[in-house]
């Protein structure tokens, strides 16, 4: 006859607990780092061939785009959806103070009488008229709009609107309406630069331009996106 005998109990309904929690935590960690790191890599993949021939080259001082994480990511205390942060430089620039306002529509991205605030800087509001004259006047009217992970892309949300700007193509259309009157812009040149570069923000033309920002790769903070676009004479 046996004196003792063993008897399998259940583990405790605390330690399955804690084993789910860890997983769940691996799990989530592991997304929140394919989410930082896709969007670097597909820009570099997809869009690779197109700026081979679009890009003009990045100043020496800057670092590739995939470059220092924190800068990528932006800190955890920065507001990107602040305008006066996109450009830290941008201080002895001329901007626009007044309280206008007009309507951006970019067919091909779907963007529709998108509302552009001059002088504002909360870009997930509306996009931002940073610098320059009102559009259709000669000068470079500069406006900035937020970008996210394409996963997200809507073009109803200014916090997204902007997030496939780098499917543009030269000669696509940009519509601009400002007291009653339509102006029609086509894209002439599309490249990508750095926060310091202050030579997209400068008003030393005798053409009436719009240049249109973005941050690169989508989702984050590293680059500036820019898109070039020149009025239709009639």
């Amino acid at each position: 006859m046996a004196i003792y005998s063993y008897t399998k109990t259940k583990a405790p309904i605390s330690k399955k607990l804690l084993s789910v929690i860890s997983v769940v935590l691996i799990l989530t960690g592991l997304t929140l780092l394919t989410a930082v790191i896709y969007p670097i890599v597909a820009f570099e993949i997809y869009y690779s061939s197109k700026y081979a021939n679009l890009i003009k080259p990045i100043p020496d001082d800057n670092k590739s785009l995939t470059g220092n994480l924190s800068e990528v990511l932006g800190t955890a205390f920065t507001d990107y959806t602040k305008a006066s942060i996109w450009f830290p430089k941008a201080s002895r620039v001329n901007l626009v103070r007044n309280s206008s306002q007009y309507l951006l529509s970019i067919p091909k991205l779907k963007v529709n009488k998108a509302n552009v605030i001059v002088g504002s800087d909360d870009l997930s509001k509306s996009l931002i008229h940073f610098t320059g004259p009102l559009p259709g006047s000669r000068g470079n009217p500069v406006i900035f709009g937020h970008s996210t992970i394409l996963l997200f892309y809507n073009p109803s949300d200014y916090k997204a609107i902007f997030s496939k700007l780098p499917d543009l193509e030269l000669g696509d259309e940009i519509f601009i309406e400002l007291d009653n009157v339509t102006y029609t812009f086509r894209v002439y040149d599309m490249f990508i630069t750095s926060p310091s570069d202050l030579s997209v923000l400068e008003q030393n033309t005798d053409d009436e331009e719009i240049t249109l920002i973005t941050c690169v790769p989508p989702g984050t903070y590293l680059k500036r996106f820019i898109v070039k676009a020149r009025l239709e004479k009639i």
